[in-house]
């Protein structure tokens, strides 16, 4: 792994930083109707994207996550306007407006989506892992889900077929607490979901969520265990999302003080304490870096609000139609 210098801190306070006001101005449009349908936020976890990132090789690991999934493609190289755009239904997004908040995807930067299925990129991802060896590609695949997800029966299946063919792929539970609104305590009779690894002798661990620091070491080693042939990783990365499961979460099940609890432990202002600490950047740079980031979530806004909606014809391309299709002896004019 790469020695986390001063360029790394800054740049982790930056892209965290990003990711949080971009979600939040999702938040604000989204009261607004103008994104419809689910959308799912990711405050608070950005460490876990920041700490992954690092240990990456862009040019080559891959990328699965479920349906939290706006900020994933950005910090793997997504043009963040295409992704707002995409929220908004736009043609200029990722998938031409086609997909939202839960279906961003971007093949040219190895980014395989959002999956609105609770549980289903989980034997996709093993499944590009397998592609990655079977075509000897020396690459990583990074498979994310979240706590709710590891009840998924597919998961089992998934873990037995990945370390009997020993695949390149480092399984991550995203673990943040509460599921759709149940907590991990009620869910199972245990709490460390990571020791679900150990059943299939799978190299497993719990990992600190709030630090990049944590996050980027766990990754380093299981990447490295990956790409050199030593099959597969689960890590647990403990962490905590601030707002709900989504946005029609009344969060019931959680109480406003436990909230701001972990809010005392947040992963970008942990990064900016060691920044001032180091004197990595002053107080008046660290006001330039915020005035950039507003600046750019503001041009990613105005980019998907100036974009045009796809046509009509363009969601009847997306569909599979076979001609001669068996059985149908008459076509309906």
């Amino acid at each position: 792994m790469q020695k986390i210098t001063k360029e790394v801190y800054l740049k982790w306070y930056e892209d965290m930083l990003f990711w949080r006001k971009f979600e939040d101005k999702l938040a604000a449009v989204y009261i607004q109707q103008k994104v419809r349908g689910f959308l799912h936020l990711y405050n608070g976890q950005e460490a876990v994207l920041a700490g992954a990132l690092h240990a990456m090789d862009l040019t080559k690991d891959k990328m699965i996550t479920a349906y939290r999934n706006h900020v994933q493609p950005i910090g793997m190289g997504v043009d963040p306007k295409r992704v707002m755009a995409e929220l908004y239904g736009k043609a200029t997004g990722t998938s031409q407006g086609l997909g939202g908040s839960m279906h961003i995807f971007s093949k040219e930067h190895r980014f395989y989506g959002g999956h609105g299925i609770v549980g289903g990129q989980i034997p996709l991802g093993a499944g590009i892992a397998f592609g990655d060896k079977y075509h000897d590609k020396d690459a990583v695949t990074i498979c994310c889900f979240g706590d709710g997800a590891a009840r998924q029966g597919s998961l089992h299946e998934t873990f037995n077929l990945a370390m009997l063919w020993n695949l390149p792929v480092v399984f991550v539970c995203e673990n943040n607490g509460y599921a759709m609104g149940t907590s991990v305590e009620r869910t199972a009779n245990h709490t460390d979901i990571w020791k679900l690894g150990r059943g299939y002798e799978m190299p497993s661990g719990p990992v600190d969520g709030m630090n990049p620091i944590k996050v980027a070491e766990a990754f380093d080693e299981a990447i490295t265990r990956a790409r050199t042939g030593g099959g597969p990783t689960f890590l647990e990365v403990k962490t905590y999302r601030y707002r709900g499961h989504s946005m029609s979460d009344a969060q019931h099940y959680r109480t406003k003080d436990e909230v701001e609890e972990y809010k005392k432990i947040d992963p970008i202002k942990q990064v900016k304490d060691i920044i001032l600490k180091e004197n990595y950047a002053s107080e008046e740079d660290i006001k330039v870096i915020d005035k950039r980031v507003k600046a750019l979530v503001a041009e990613c806004e105005k980019f998907a609000e100036d974009s045009p909606y796809p046509e009509k014809n363009v969601m009847y391309d997306a569909v599979y139609e076979q001609e001669d299709y068996p059985f149908i002896e008459h076509k309906i004019k």
